[in-house]
């Protein structure tokens, strides 16, 4: 069975060579960029990936088109900081070799957070479908937290992929600014409202949650950062939802 990899970019040289390395054993590499100034595209060449472009648009529908670009009906999905481990890759190569009825395949992700591979605080393998048969399968068009649909049985995969999301603390506030307005236009259309008291109460809530019910305690420091950050990115997703709401008065 041939697989290719899916992947979407935007000034991704950092990861993506580590990205294309850890799936190497694949068939194809299918690479949808937004406009990279960096040496991306470059990268994609030496690894003989098929580039597109295509302009920004929001997450969901940005992987359906990538998705439908492939040559293979199945697909493995990356972000372009996602990093396959070798246990995974033998997993998918040992499962695909035997016949199966599955149309998809949940594959662990876990976040890694200032250097280290988090284990607790909600981000050690989380269940994401990302190994699937386009055939029956379909992204939906969020602009961020996009999800995608299996018609069919999906399977489980037990080896995990690593999530490099940010290189260090000021690239996390990068992303949070656009992940955070983003979210907060998406409640707005969604017809949301917001409320000061909402985004005054939901830090320590958000906080005692991620650091002490899903244990980020335990992954020391960056386990505490990790839930500060997270109980920020609420408070900031409402505020700006709140302040969306008086300019529109």
């Amino acid at each position: 069975m041939k697989i290719s990899v899916v992947i979407i970019t935007f000034n991704s040289e950092d990861t993506l060579g580590k990205v294309l390395e850890s799936v190497a054993w694949a068939d194809e590499f299918v690479i949808v960029d937004s406009g990279s100034t960096d040496k991306t595209l470059q990268i994609a060449s030496e690894f003989g990936a098929k580039v597109w472009y295509k302009k920004f648009e929001g997450y969901g529908s940005q992987k359906q088109f990538a998705n439908e670009q492939a040559s293979n009906d199945w697909i493995l999905s990356l972000d372009d900081d996602e990093v396959v481990t070798p246990k995974l890759q033998t997993e998918i190569q040992e499962v695909t070799a035997q016949r199966f009825d599955y149309h998809g395949f949940i594959v662990p992700v876990t976040l890694v957070f200032l250097g280290k591979p988090m284990r607790f605080g909600g981000e050690y393998k989380r269940k994401h479908i990302r190994f699937f048969n386009k055939n029956f399968s379909k992204w939906d068009s969020s602009e961020v937290h996009e999800d995608i649909q299996v018609s069919g049985k999906i399977g489980t995969f037990k080896n995990q992929v690593y999530h490099y999301s940010y290189k260090n603390i000021a690239d996390y506030f990068t992303k949070f600014n656009k992940y955070t307005s983003f979210g907060a236009d998406s409640l707005v259309r969604k017809g949301k409202k917001g409320s000061k008291l909402t985004v005054i109460t939901r830090f320590p809530v958000t906080f005692l949650k991620v650091y002490l019910m899903k244990g980020a305690i335990f992954d020391g420091y960056p386990g505490f950062v990790w839930s500060l950050f997270s109980a920020v990115y609420p408070v900031v997703k409402y505020a700006k939802l709140v302040e969306k709401q008086s300019s529109s008065l």
